[in-house]
């Protein structure tokens, strides 16, 4: 995972109130990593607010403020889908999610319960296949994912043009994009029928 990636992340959380502790600040090189070495943010927010019922499993800027704690996995492999295929043939993505690292995330949350979010490229457009990814994660221990498009999205949408994001390279490079608009406002997507 690049440092890119997870700074995005970080910014991310941040924007939705969650403090951030980045438990490792090394990487592994010369040995398989172990599974408290596979999560890559702790986060924690202060003003959560309990839900009824469980969370989607998509989760949104919404849905996070019903998360108290929370580990996070950040999987930046833009090039790929997590679909089915991916996520049997690379088990190593599912460390984060193992009692080892759990226990330790729970112990340095307070012995709270956390909830175990990975962030993802994106999940496959087709439903069917949506459906066996969501399955699979599930069954692994996942409790929710974020594509990284829905992070990019927010935090673009989050940005002002009349702030100055010294203190954050991300935002402020974003503020920029969207200054001299080379980052549009989404639009609405239509889908019409062809006349025959």
């Amino acid at each position: 995972m690049s440092a890119v990636d997870e700074s995005i992340v970080r910014e991310y959380f941040e924007a939705h109130g969650f403090l951030v502790c980045q438990r490792r600040k090394y990487v592994v090189q010369a040995r398989q990593k172990t599974a408290d070495e596979e999560i890559n943010l702790i986060v924690m927010n202060p003003r959560a607010t309990p839900v009824e019922g469980a969370l989607d499993f998509e989760l949104t800027g919404t849905a996070l403020l019903h998360v108290a704690r929370a580990v996070v996995a950040v999987k930046g492999w833009h090039t790929e889908v997590f679909a089915p295929g991916v996520l049997t043939r690379q088990s190593k993505i599912f460390g984060f999610v193992e009692k080892r690292a759990v226990d330790e995330a729970q112990q340095l949350t307070g012995g709270e319960s956390v909830t175990k979010i990975l962030i993802v490229p994106g999940l496959p457009r087709d439903a069917k296949t949506r459906q066996r990814s969501i399955e699979l994660l599930k069954a692994k221990g996942v409790d929710g994912v974020i594509s990284f498009r829905a992070i990019l999205q927010e935090l673009i949408a989050g940005v002002q043009t009349n702030r100055n994001y010294q203190k954050s390279d991300l935002l402020q490079i974003l503020r920029l994009l969207k200054n001299y608009d080379l980052l549009k406002e989404p639009q609405l997507e239509l889908k019409l029928r062809k006349k025959r």
